[in-house]
């Protein structure tokens, strides 16, 4: 058995960010199946790459989360006709595995499996163009019209589906009802990350000594909606709180967030330049709290963020400001809690029984790692992603 996988935005441990795809990959791998992806890099040339037992075929394709509508639209097309011509090396391949966003990736799936016969699985992260036309960025209603139909038309095609939430694999099934729709959620490493207590060097490091600590990391994009999270830091200085905020990694909106904190002249609050895994690591051995954050669109409450994952695994408070299946687990798990956006003030209200009983932190940080170990432990989850190709 030979998996194509098809991902532009694919990441080793040493380079941090998300990390999906390569698990995936390590599955695969682990179970006797010959792995090949076919991704982008920031090179001018391609390269072919054999890592942790997984031929990685890059083709130069610059991308980041800085980009705009445009220069992301173009580094798509770009993607799907470079993984195409590369795909010519893996003819051999008994199946393709197509990740997506964005939801072109579908095109080169389809091209794949009509040029050189090989059927494909279409993985959706996120609802294209749903996602897209709800925050703005697409209004042409013949555009809009293309993209509906383009979807449904991917998702026919597929030999299945894999989605990364059930409100994902319901809007699936109502699209392509004769479809076969896998849930296979986002991973926690709960190997990698686990509770344990903080360090007094690392504590010095961030100057967070006695402090609750509540970490954002992740990208800072213009759908994170992280003006929301500066709300928050602002109404806990206002009641002087104990608690110290991270805001740790790079996007878009990295330079208004940061303007946007010195004019609110921010004390409590610190920036963190991106990590890989290892630094990831020590932010979350300093932090009791992960803060999970998108902008109010309803859209946005189906997505499966690796952030959450990450922060159940190291056994943390879930701090979340939206609704939808992650705001109902995390309260009916009683792991974290919910910020009304709309009411920054609920921020203190809620952080309050936390600072005043260590105890009832630690049982919600318990509760955290427990629900990483029952539903989401990558061991689990790659057992059951390998399973699609045996």
């Amino acid at each position: 058995m030979k998996v194509l996988i098809l991902h532009q935005h694919f990441n080793t441990p040493q380079q941090g960010g998300a990390l999906r795809s390569y698990y995936l990959a390590q599955a695969l791998v682990a179970a006797g199946i010959q792995t090949v992806v076919i991704t982008g890099h920031s090179k001018s040339d391609e390269e072919i790459k054999t890592i942790d037992g997984v031929t990685v075929h890059y083709v130069p394709n610059p991308y980041e989360n800085r980009f705009g509508f445009y220069k992301r639209g173009v580094s798509f097309v770009r993607y799907i006709l470079q993984s195409v011509r590369a795909a010519r090396h893996y003819r051999d391949a008994d199946i393709c595995y197509a990740i997506s966003t964005p939801l072109t990736i579908g095109l080169a799936a389809k091209w794949i499996q009509r040029r050189y016969d090989i059927p494909y699985i279409f993985e959706v992260g996120d609802l294209w163009p749903d996602a897209p036309i709800q925050l703005g960025a697409i209004k042409s209603p013949l555009f809009k019209k293309a993209l509906y139909g383009l979807e449904k038309d991917i998702y026919n095609q597929a030999k299945s589906i894999v989605a990364l939430s059930a409100p994902i694999a319901t809007a699936v099934q109502k699209r392509a009802p004769e479809k076969p729709v896998h849930i296979i959620p986002n991973m926690s490493d709960t190997k990698f990350f686990k509770p344990e207590s903080k360090n007094p060097v690392l504590e010095a490091k961030f100057d967070v000594c006695g402090k609750l600590v509540i970490s954002y990391i992740g990208a800072l994009g213009i759908a994170n909606g992280l003006d929301q999270f500066l709300d928050c830091v602002r109404t806990s200085e206002k009641a002087a709180l104990p608690v110290h905020f991270i805001i740790c990694g790079d996007g878009a909106k990295l330079n208004h967030l940061r303007e946007t904190a010195k004019h609110l002249v921010l004390k409590t609050l610190t920036f963190v330049d991106f990590q890989d895994r290892e630094g990831v690591r020590e932010i979350l051995n300093v932090t009791d709290a992960v803060f999970i954050s998108y902008k109010p669109a309803p859209i946005l409450e189906t997505g499966s963020p690796n952030k959450y994952f990450d922060g159940l695994a190291a056994g943390k408070l879930v701090v979340v400001n939206f609704g939808g299946w992650i705001r109902s687990e995390v309260e009916q798990r009683q792991c974290g809690f919910y910020v009304d956006h709309q009411r920054p003030a609920t921020f203190v209200e809620n952080i309050q029984p936390y600072l005043k009983n260590p105890e009832f932190l630690k049982q919600a940080q318990k509760s955290a790692r427990t629900l990483a170990e029952e539903h989401y432990s990558r061991e689990r989850l790659s057992k059951q992603f390998a399973e699609l190709f045996i």
